[in-house]
């Protein structure tokens, strides 16, 4: 293996990656993180983190940081998760995605260690991330919780912030099918002493997390509760507001003498241009109108529908593909009745059967289509549409990957 893509092609085949596999490779649990960073010498004790966990709006929320501490002149590391089109994109300094040469080099030297550990995926990715953001001597990492957060392979970091951006119902089979249960993994993030975010109050969480943060003796601060500057952004979603909020109370929590309001302002209309995050109420054409968004659960699917009701176009057409594990009944509950459906499976193994989706559309008399994927289905939405009509694009992060 000496190439970047032999590498890249080696990582997907050799380890459990959730993403694709689906409940198989979640492996819970941070004994394996704790060694291998020890192993690796414990690089994520060489620079200040600021954790976000969330079930919508965390990448968001991150890239809206990390935007405004670059502005303010800080290095800054930001880990996500799932990538769009390439496994780079998950880590990156200032902007710019990880080395390819890194990404080689440190497969190359670790390999053994790897496969003798049996590492998931995600915790390779996280290891990786971390020491090529201690290698290049960063000031703030930005770190996105990939699933839940007191099990995730992230949750090793003792951050000097935790935010947590709200609590809605996606991953039920590992965290719980109430909300207080999904908080109750979510607040695992939270650390002794550390002040911790809370995006948005919801009445079936608050309990959760007073006493948590109380037990750790954790400054807790709501963010739809204090009062900001308004600020612009050039991140297009009515669901950004609230992940604007959230990102501006962080980062005013982090009493940085560096950080002035200015910074603040151009960091938060430059999110794109700083951080190149994509697929969030992107704006692909204009006439007519294609939207691509990764939104893929029901608490985001509510404001997708707030924000095309509050859109102008002639006839609506969506296609969508989903991941299987999802409350679909609950999101088709949500869809108009007055458009027109392209249904597909986006190109993993986790897709969810086009026929699930049919026969959806038919319980809820939705005019629907099934595509054999994501490309033919897409196609088939811009022949059909006029030059006034709006074409929304989502349901999944890897069918948005998949027209980008």
């Amino acid at each position: 293996m000496n190439t970047y893509e032999e590498v890249r092609s080696w990582l997907y085949e050799q380890l459990p990656m959730y993403q694709r596999q689906g409940a198989s490779a979640y492996k819970p649990g941070l004994e394996k993180m704790h060694a291998f960073m020890s192993y690796l010498g414990n690089p994520h004790k060489e620079f200040s983190s600021i954790h976000i966990a969330g079930t919508n709006g965390k990448g968001s929320t991150a890239h809206m940081i990390t935007s405004v501490l670059m502005e303010a002149g800080y290095k800054v590391g930001l880990y996500t998760s799932p990538h769009l089109k390439d496994f780079s994109e998950r880590i990156r300094i200032n902007g710019l995605a990880i080395e390819t040469t890194f990404v080689v080099s440190f497969v190359q030297e670790h390999k053994a260690y790897f496969l003798e550990a049996q590492l998931s995926f995600f915790e390779l990715t996280v290891g990786m991330s971390f020491a090529y953001f201690k290698e290049q001597q960063i000031d703030f990492a930005v770190v996105e919780v990939g699933l839940g957060g007191r099990l995730d392979a992230t949750n090793i970091i003792n951050p000097i912030l935790a935010v947590i951006t709200n609590i809605g119902f996606d991953h039920t089979q590992f965290l719980g099918d109430t909300l207080e249960a999904i908080a109750g993994e979510k607040a695992g993030i939270i650390k002794k002493n550390i002040p911790v975010v809370i995006g948005e109050t919801q009445e079936e969480t608050t309990t959760v997390f007073k006493t948590i943060a109380n037990d750790l003796k954790a400054p807790i601060i709501w963010a739809d509760k204090v009062e900001v500057k308004p600020h612009k952004t050039d991140l297009n979603g009515l669901y950004q507001e609230i992940n604007k909020q959230t990102a501006v109370v962080a980062l005013q929590m982090l009493h940085l003498d560096q950080l002035h309001e200015e910074h603040m302002r151009i960091g938060l209309q430059k999110v794109v241009t700083n951080t190149q995050l994509q697929g969030r109420w992107q704006m692909l054409d204009n006439n007519p109108l294609v939207v691509a968004d990764v939104t893929h659960n029901a608490a985001g699917f509510t404001y997708v529908i707030d924000q095309i009701k509050q859109t102008t176009f002639d006839k609506l057409h969506l296609v969508l593909g989903f991941v299987k594990d999802k409350n679909l009944e609950l999101i088709f509950s949500l869809l108009p009745r007055d458009a027109t459906y392209y249904f597909c499976a986006p190109n993993i193994g986790r897709a969810e059967e086009i026929s699930v989706l049919i026969k959806l559309a038919e319980k809820y008399s939705l005019n629907a289509n099934a595509f054999d994927s994501v490309g033919i289905a897409y196609k088939s939405a811009t022949k059909n549409a006029e030059y006034n009509d709006f074409i929304y694009v989502g349901g999944s992060t890897f069918v948005v990957a998949e027209i980008l």
